[in-house]
C-alpha cells in the first residue's frame, strides 16, 4: 500500500524506513531537501513540494503529517485539504490537541476528506520495536488505512497474551487500536503521555531517595552507599515496577550514574497541562498527574537529581533534548 509522509524528522522519517521494509511504498516531502535525499535512498519516492507530492499519490489518497503540534501542522493540514480530493485522507500522527482533531475533521469532511488522528508512541526506537498507536477517525478510513498500521505496529511480539480477551478486537494485542471517533485517538494519547509524566517523576523520586542514602545527616547505622545502577538493574527482572522507562532509566545509569551530562531542565510538550484540562473539565482528581507536571515547572528553576533522570529518560525513549 502507498503512503505519503510529510515531515521526516526523528519519528516520520522511521515510520517510512519501516513500511518499506514491510514492502509498502512511500512519497515523502520535508522543508530539508537531506531529509528527503535520505528517504530517497532509502527506496521512497521524494517530492520538491506539497503540491508535487499530492500529485505523485495514488488516488484515493493517503497522507500523513508528522509534524510539531499546533501551527506547523495546522497550516500543513489546512494546505493539503485544499490539495486533495474527496475520498482522500489526511493523517496527523502528531500529538495534536484532541479538539483541534474535531475542528479540522469537521472541516475536511465538509469536503469529502477523511481526517485520521493517530496517536503515536514508540520514539527513536519504534523503526525497530514497531509503534505503539491509537487512532481516531471514520471506520471506512481507519479499515482502508488498516496495512498500513498493521505494518507499523509492534505485533504480538514477546508479550504475555492477556486471559480472557477471546472474541475482542485483535488489534488491541498487536499493538493498535481505532479509539473512536475524529479526535478520540489523540484524546488517548494525550492521558497516556499524561500518565508518562507521572511514572516518570515516581521513578526520578525514588531513585533521588536512594541516592540521599548515605548522607550525612542520618544516623550512621542508617546510612547506605546504594549502586543505583545495579538497583535500576535488579528492579527490571521480575520487579512489579519493571517497564520501558525503567529499562532506560538502568541505561543510563549503567553509563554514568551522576547523570552529569543532563542539566535536569525538563521540558513538556503541551500534552499533560491538556491531560488536566481534561481532568478539570470532567471533575476528575488527577493528583499525582498534576504533581508531575509542577515538577517539570520546578525544574527550570533550578535542578534535581530527580530532574536530571527524567531527562535522561525522556532523551531515552524520544530522543529528546534539553532546552538550552
Amino acid at each position: 500500500m502507498q503512503l505519503g509522509m510529510v515531515g521526516l524528522g526523528r519519528m516520520g522519517g522511521n515510520i517510512v524506513r519501516r513500511l518499506l521494509r514491510e514492502g509498502h511504498s512511500a512519497v515523502v516531502f520535508d522543508r530539508d531537501p537531506a531529509a528527503v535525499a535520505a528517504l530517497v535512498a532509502a527506496g521512497a519516492a521524494g517530492a520538491a513540494s506539497l503540491e508535487d507530492f499530492v500529485a505523485r499519490l495514488d488516488v484515493p489518497r493517503a497522507a500523513w503529517v508528522m509534524l510539531p503540534a499546533g501551527d506547523p501542522t495546522e497550516a500543513t493540514v489546512t494546505e493539503l485539504a485544499g490539495l486533495m480530493q474527496a475520498g482522500d485522507v489526511v493523517i496527523d500522527g502528531g500529538n495534536s490537541f484532541y479538539k483541534d482533531d474535531i475542528r479540522r475533521a469537521a472541516v475536511l469532511n465538509e469536503r469529502g476528506l477523511h481526517y485520521v488522528d493517530v496517536g503515536t508512541s514508540g520514539g527513536v526506537w519504534g523503526l525497530e520495536r514497531g509503534y505503539c498507536m491509537m487512532i481516531g477517525g471514520h471506520k471506512e478510513a481507519v479499515d482502508r488505512l488498516d496495512p498500513i498500521f498493521a505494518a507499523l505496529a509492534p505485533g504480538l511480539g514477546d508479550v504475555p497474551r492477556t486471559p480472557g480477551r477471546e472474541g475482542r478486537d485483535p488489534r488491541a494485542e498487536r499493538g493498535y487500536i481505532h479509539a473512536g471517533p475524529s479526535g478520540a485517538g489523540h484524546f488517548v494519547k494525550m492521558i497516556h503521555n499524561g500518565i508518562e509524566y507521572g511514572l516518570m517523576q515516581a521513578y526520578a523520586e525514588g531513585f533521588e531517595i536512594l541516592r540521599h542514602a548515605g548522607a550525612q545527616e542520618l544516623p550512621e547505622a542508617q546510612r547506605f552507599d546504594l549502586n543505583l545502577g545495579d538497583i535500576a538493574e535488579v528492579w527490571r527482572r521480575g520487579s512489579v515496577v519493571s517497564s520501558w522507562l525503567l529499562d532506560l532509566t538502568a541505561s543510563a545509569l549503567a553509563g554514568d550514574e551522576d547523570l552529569d551530562a543532563f542539566s535536569g531542565h525538563v521540558a513538556d510538550s503541551g500534552e499533560g497541562r491538556w491531560t488536566l484540562n481534561a481532568a478539570i473539565e470532567e471533575a476528575v482528581p488527577a493528583h499525582v498527574l498534576s504533581a508531575a507536571l509542577y515538577a517539570r515547572f520546578r525544574s527550570r528553576q533550578g535542578a534535581t537529581y530527580a530532574d536530571k533522570l527524567l531527562s535522561a529518560m525522556r532523551k531515552g525513549f524520544g530522543g529528546h533534548q534539553e532546552p538550552k
